[in-house]
């Protein structure tokens, strides 16, 4: 019998989508070793390989834009414009080149998340495209207008292409996709106990007084880390390389721990609007302290939807970037709902295994 074989297309842009994506990845091989992954982005395999702990195909390509940014918040539309201009005058050479890959590799299965053109590349390759995604890059695009509508309205028509989306929570309606099912959370999980954790890093504040800081893959330019001095008996987790030595600032460089790692040590989160971030936070219980981003439509939604499920803390970008982080001192809101689904990584992953052994 020949090899079940999934092809995982994934967004080009910044880790959120890779990790989530390779978090469903890890569970299909937990639940049938038999698979054989190929993960097709351009992420860092270091990136992938801290989700996946077994062998996968790693094949860098991009299918798509996303945004273009100079950190995690600050955006280059006119570049990303051109960027999609590019791609979609070469969608078509782009698919011709792959569809051979993906004939002479017998791929049975496409998922995707969440490049449009997956969907049309699938069906050159005559093979099924699920997606996977709390939102689609039709809802990013549209509310900047102009030259972006159009661009929008040729992904939707991409999207409704479609065989089958799996909607996360957090989400946007993602009404051009014909056929929908909602899951739950997605997101990796620790690996280290919390007294393995303190030792190592040499953790002494206590839980609530401990922070984990990230921003994304793509960092965040102009972090005041001078306002950490005011906190002395506090300690602060960063994935920051760049960041300044300081007493109470602990870097954490080795590409084994990941940012889901540290939340069981934290009592809370400080971060920026980010689905795969916020998801795994939302997993663990653990709270979040974000920054607002009102020029991208994804997170008024995600700042929204965490205020449901666990204590949160939204924060104007001024109160971050320019005040003393008194908001620290202050009182986290407590969630206003019950915990949030959290099966996502299985019910995907189950629903991919069924189809490839059943096709194969």
């Amino acid at each position: 019998m020949p090899r079940p074989i999934l092809y995982l297309a994934i967004t080009n842009h910044g880790f959120g989508h890779a990790t989530r994506a390779a978090s469903v990845a890890a569970a299909i091989q937990r639940l049938c070793p038999d698979v054989l992954l190929i993960l097709v982005t351009t992420a860092p395999r270091w990136l992938l390989e801290a989700y996946i702990q077994t062998d996968f195909i790693h094949r860098p390509r991009a299918f798509d834009v996303g945004i273009l940014q100079a950190d995690s918040v600050t955006m280059d539309k006119p570049a990303t414009l051109e960027r999609l201009q590019q791609l979609r005058a070469q969608q078509n050479k782009l698919i011709a080149s792959e569809v051979n890959f993906i004939k002479q590799n017998r791929v049975g299965l496409i998922l995707a998340d969440i490049p449009p053109i997956a969907t049309l590349l699938a069906k050159a390759a005559q093979v099924p495209c699920w997606m996977m995604s709390n939102f689609g890059w039709d809802f990013i695009y549209r509310p900047w207008g102009g030259e972006f509508v159009d661009m929008a309205d040729w992904i939707a028509e991409c999207f409704s292409k479609c065989d089958r989306l799996f909607r996360l929570p957090l989400h946007e309606p993602m009404s051009a996709f014909p056929v929908i099912q909602d899951v739950g959370l997605t997101g990796g999980s620790p690996r280290y106990s919390v007294s393995q954790l303190r030792e190592t890093f040499g953790l002494t504040a206590s839980h609530d007084r401990t922070v984990l800081m990230t921003f994304g893959g793509l960092g965040l330019n102009e972090i005041p880390y001078q306002n950490l001095q005011q906190f002395a008996d506090w300690q602060f987790l960063t994935f920051d390389r760049n960041a300044p030595d300081l007493p109470n600032l602990i870097k954490i460089t080795d590409n084994h721990y990941r940012p889901v790692d540290l939340m069981p040590v934290c009592g809370r989160l400080l971060s920026k609007p980010g689905y795969s971030t916020f998801a795994e936070a939302c997993r663990l219980g653990t709270p979040i302290v974000s920054i607002t981003r009102d020029d991208f439509a994804e997170a008024a939604i995600l700042l929204d939807g965490i205020q449901d499920y666990v204590p949160s803390q939204i924060l104007m970008p001024s109160e971050f970037f320019e005040g003393n982080w008194d908001f620290l001192h202050q009182p986290l809101q407590p969630a206003r709902s019950q915990p949030v689904l959290t099966d996502g990584n299985e019910t995907i992953a189950q629903a991919a295994i069924d189809y490839l052994l059943t096709a194969v």
